[in-house]
């Protein structure tokens, strides 16, 4: 099919918080039809996705919706410290504030990495309404000593500036946000964070894809989401690090443009 490249950038007002989202062929949303929403990793945005969400939404002709979370790209910096519950929050105070307010009647389809794949497992316990499927990629659901491990090399990274490129992306919230990851990950009180309990309850399948060569976790994050449901499904991909979508791009469109179109056709 004819690729669409229709997409609009708009500001969201929230009472405490402007949001930044992308709108990817916004001229095909329809009720009878789901909306695809991508939800960035720790250090995302919307430019950092690259291509992939029009691409996948173009492979399935859906429309999408790709959302900047406080502290990230355009959207409002980060207000006060975060906890070991951040996630939650995020899910909690922005993500379904959003989509409710976008359009309370649209069936959703959530696309997450990292921590946007932990968000869209817990947007799913959660009950979000009108939710249809849910796919992760590199999705956290408990802290690995793998997961710690891969975090310091990044502080030195970004101490010595190999990782300045984030700065054109998140501008003066770079540093705040860059430490609020990091710090928050390291910290003595993170060490229990485990969900995995918490996402074991909701109906909607799920697709959960982790790359081999993740630095920042092992397969037993996937089978934490998917052992003991038959309509979760997981996906270890070979010579593959922790962005699935960026690394075997078309590889991924394709793996989840016909997992996704079972569910839904």
């Amino acid at each position: 099919m004819d690729s669409l490249f229709y997409c609009m950038e708009k500001q969201v007002h929230l009472s405490d918080r402007t949001i930044h989202i992308q709108l990817i062929n916004h001229p095909l949303i329809t009720e009878s039809k789901p909306i695809l929403v991508f939800l960035h990793e720790a250090l995302g945005s919307i430019i950092q996705w690259k291509s992939f969400p029009m691409d996948l939404c173009n492979s399935l002709n859906l429309s999408g919706v790709v959302i900047e979370r406080s502290g990230h790209g355009k959207s409002s910096p980060l207000v006060g410290e975060r906890d070991r519950n951040y996630l939650h929050q995020y899910a909690d105070e922005t993500i379904q504030v959003l989509l409710e307010i976008l359009n309370p009647n649209q069936k959703i389809i959530l696309v997450g990495h990292s921590d946007g794949g932990s968000i869209s497992l817990l947007l799913g316990s959660k009950g979000l309404k009108n939710l249809q499927a849910v796919v992760t990629m590199a999705a956290h659901t408990f802290v690995e000593p793998e997961t710690l491990a891969g975090i310091h090399p990044a502080i030195e990274a970004f101490k010595n500036g190999k990782l300045n490129g984030l700065y054109k992306i998140h501008g003066d919230k770079t540093e705040a946000l860059f430490y609020a990851w990091a710090n928050t990950w390291l910290s003595p009180g993170f060490k229990s964070w485990d969900i995995r309990d918490e996402i074991q309850d909701f109906k909607q399948p799920v697709l959960a894809i982790q790359g081999l060569n993740d630095q920042y976790g092992t397969e037993e994050q996937v089978n934490s989401i998917v052992d003991g449901h038959s309509n979760r499904v997981g996906k270890m991909v070979p010579a593959c690090g922790h962005h699935p979508h960026l690394e075997k791009s078309k590889e991924m469109v394709d793996l989840i443009s016909d997992w996704i179109s079972k569910q839904i056709y």
